[in-house]
């Protein structure tokens, strides 16, 4: 990702309905160059999902926890294949230390998350699990400053 790339996507962050050909505009760049880079962002991995701008709890799931999770070594493909298949699972971090993955999960309240957390040790493969429960998200993902830096590295 190169510095144009870097102010393409802040210019998006501040007004994520512009359109190309207003953004193409504002960034002194042709049209066919601002689409160009948004489709290798997009096919690379670098830009992301929407979705994953939507807030949890605006899908009734408020709550948050990370949960430590051990697998069996030898076959932990299928448990991590198994996690795919729980919706309130958002994010799966290989991790190193005691627990070989950590999990972001979303729930209704304590009593769905007990629901979540009897469905995840019942996969096989899993040895044992963790939760702790969000009280309250101090600071949100962000990126914007790491893209600021980047414009500015030339």
């Amino acid at each position: 990702m190169d510095s144009l790339d870097a102010r393409i996507l802040l210019a998006l962050d501040d007004d994520p309905d512009v359109t190309t050909l207003a953004l193409a505009h504002r960034l002194g760049i042709a049209r066919n160059t601002l689409h160009a880079r948004l489709q290798r962002l997009r096919t690379t991995g670098a830009l992301r999902d929407f979705s994953r701008r939507v807030d949890p709890a605006a899908l009734g799931r408020g709550l948050t926890a990370f949960v430590s999770v051990s697998l069996s070594q030898t076959t932990a493909r299928r448990a991590i294949a198994a996690l795919h298949d729980i919706p309130e699972v958002i994010e799966v971090h290989a991790t190193t230390g005691e627990a070989d993955l950590l999990l972001k999960v979303v729930a209704r309240d304590t009593h769905d998350l007990h629901r979540i957390s009897d469905t995840l040790v019942q996969i096989p493969d899993v040895v044992r699990t963790s939760t702790v429960i969000s009280l309250k998200e101090e600071m949100p993902l962000r990126l914007r400053a790491l893209l600021e830096h980047r414009t500015a590295a030339v």
